[in-house]
């Protein structure tokens, strides 16, 4: 009976140790009700992430996986709810594989500009002047040599570069984007960094 009340002592002070020292855990139900940024998330797992790991694709574990994951990391490294959110909501988004996008939104006459997709999205991972904004991310100029339809099959399903720890993921990790949208960002790029 003595050792199970040290034991349920020690726990108990174990607890309220680790409260006072990660006041951010109690807060843990509040972050997981608020999104993340696909675009911030793949910037926060480059900047933090690759500090301590090699980069992992993205694709190695499931979505369920990555939360505990995330939660555990973010205590170690010490990660605001905001970051943690957005680097996992990029990890989830890479394992989407949008198969039935494209069907019935190509038609759709809402098709964004090459431009305007690059902005919102690709820019975060490859830069203003596509040459790669993040370690491990190819510049354009070698990703170029290949042929439209590699380029959008990679753009569509995801892909990782031989020897980079960066996967980019499925729609640049928009499933909204449809298949069209993705060509006329692929059409922008070959325009503006082809040369």
């Amino acid at each position: 009976m003595i050792k199970f009340r040290h034991k349920n002592i020690f726990y108990t002070c174990g607890l309220i140790f680790s409260l006072v020292l990660f006041p951010g855990l109690t807060n843990a139900a509040e972050d997981s009700s608020k999104t993340g940024d696909i675009s911030r998330g793949a910037q926060q797992w480059a900047n933090n992430c690759a500090r301590c790991h090699n980069m992992r694709d993205p694709k190695e574990f499931r979505d369920d996986e990555w939360k505990p994951i995330v939660l555990h990391m973010r205590v170690r490294a010490g990660l605001t709810g905001q970051q943690s959110r957005d680097i996992l909501t990029f990890l989830q988004s890479s394992n989407y594989i949008a198969v039935n996008a494209s069907a019935s939104s190509d038609t759709s006459s809402a098709v964004m500009s090459g431009e305007q997709i690059y902005k919102q999205t690709c820019i975060a991972c490859h830069g203003a002047d596509g040459k790669g904004a993040i370690p491990g991310v190819p510049g354009f100029k070698e990703l170029l040599s290949k042929s439209d339809d590699t380029l959008l099959q990679h753009m569509i399903e995801g892909f990782q570069s031989p020897g980079s720890p960066m996967a980019m993921p499925a729609r640049g990790g928009n499933p909204n984007y449809t298949d069209q949208d993705l060509r006329e960002a692929l059409s922008y790029i070959r325009n503006n960094f082809g040369q």
